[in-house]
């Protein structure tokens, strides 16, 4: 009988082991599966970005060759004392026209410099190669870049550390006559996202800088090296764009050179 028991015992543990070798070896293989699903999901969300400058020449795009070129793998434009421009011209993408998007880009400018990349524009008409419309603004100095500055518009809807509302002009009245000291009037300051200088520290003069434009509905969000600059809230649909063209800019100004490259969307 003693006998009996132990063989008995011993089939029951060895069924036992088995089964917790089972069960690990289960346990071993589920953290693997999920590594390699989120691997496929970040693969895939990465894909959504498609690069829309090849970073050798610029087709697809369309501008002023004496001002827009490409140099060291970047699109490049320059004002020199023989080319000083009379308007702001732009180098404007030839692919759609994006409402809700994000864009990303490397930046550098040079000290007396003065660009941005606009957004959601609309041409403009008489003027070759111009825009207006919402622009990320960018200059040499780091007084403004980050801020969201509307061409020929509406002028400041958001200083760099703002979170802002955007309310419309009152009845009778133009858009022109409703900007003050180059900004607009029914700019509302919601949050203050930082202080504007310790904002503009972690720009890089002189170097290369990231931008990222994040546009859905009617909010727009500026980021530059990764920190949120500034954020409208455009609640002015008088005068507020929900689709537009792209382009980036050179400003009047003394000769300046700014570069861009690695410019990616998603839309």
């Amino acid at each position: 009988m003693k006998n009996l028991l132990k063989s008995k015992w011993l089939r029951i543990e060895a069924l036992g082991l088995g089964a917790m070798m089972v069960i690990g070896f289960v346990n071993c293989q589920q953290p693997a599966e999920n590594t390699n699903s989120s691997i496929v999901a970040m693969d895939k969300e990465e894909a959504k970005f498609t690069s829309i400058f090849d970073g050798k020449t610029l087709d697809g795009w369309d501008g002023n060759p004496v001002y827009w070129s490409v140099q060291d793998g970047a699109i490049t434009g320059t004002i020199t004392p023989e080319t000083l421009l009379k308007a702001n011209t732009f180098l404007i993408w030839q692919g759609g026209q994006p409402g809700d998007f994000e864009l990303t880009a490397e930046f550098k400018i040079s000290e007396g410099g003065n660009s941005g990349i606009n957004y959601r524009s609309e041409m403009v008409e008489d003027v070759p190669f111009a825009l207006k419309g919402y622009q990320a603004d960018i200059d040499g100095k780091n007084n403004y870049t980050g801020q969201n500055y509307e061409e020929r518009k509406r002028a400041t809807l958001a200083y760099r550390g703002q979170e802002t509302k955007i309310t419309s002009q009152p009845e009778g009245m133009g858009v022109r006559d409703y900007v003050e000291k180059n900004a607009w009037k029914g700019l509302n300051v919601e949050k203050e996202i930082g202080d504007r200088a310790e904002l503009g520290s972690m720009i890089k003069a002189g170097e290369w800088n990231s931008i990222h434009i994040v546009a859905k509905g009617n909010v727009l969000k500026h980021y530059v090296n990764g920190q949120l600059m500034s954020e409208v809230h455009d609640d002015d649909p008088k005068n507020r764009m929900e689709s537009g063209y792209l382009g980036v800019q050179v400003h009047v100004g003394p000769p300046m050179t700014v570069q861009y490259k690695d410019v990616m969307l998603k839309q």
